[in-house]
């Protein structure tokens, strides 16, 4: 059983910044990629960035230069840092983790955790 959970989310006013947390937990024997995506009210889920095991990184365009990714393999452990957030960014945001088990590879989501961006 793996487990993926998102913390880190809140309210922020216009112009300031987050930092999310996704830590994977489990009978895990290794991780490749990871990623965040996110789903405003009403609207598709869309990837916003992933980090594969090597960490190479890949962005969408509508936060290139504003959100950074990283992630710590000992911890199995993802992060987003966003900065200069724009209400445009509230949106529910889900981790995703691509899980190599004992005898199988697995894809994980997490629960999400709602970020608001208003003043």
């Amino acid at each position: 059983q793996v487990q993926v959970v998102e913390s880190g989310g809140g309210l922020v006013q216009p112009g300031g910044s987050l930092r999310l947390s996704c830590a994977a937990s489990g009978t895990i024997f290794l991780i490749y990629t990871m990623g965040w995506y996110r789903q405003a009210p009403g609207k598709q889920r869309d990837l916003v960035a992933t980090i594969t095991s090597d960490g190479s990184t890949n962005y969408a365009e509508f936060v290139k230069g504003r959100f950074a990714i990283s992630r710590d393999n000992a911890k199995n452990t993802v992060y987003l840092s966003m900065n200069n957030l724009d209400p445009e960014d509230t949106a529910v945001y889900y981790c995703n983790a691509d899980v190599q088990l004992v005898l199988r590879r697995a894809n994980y989501w997490g629960q999400g955790t709602q970020v608001t961006v208003s003043s």
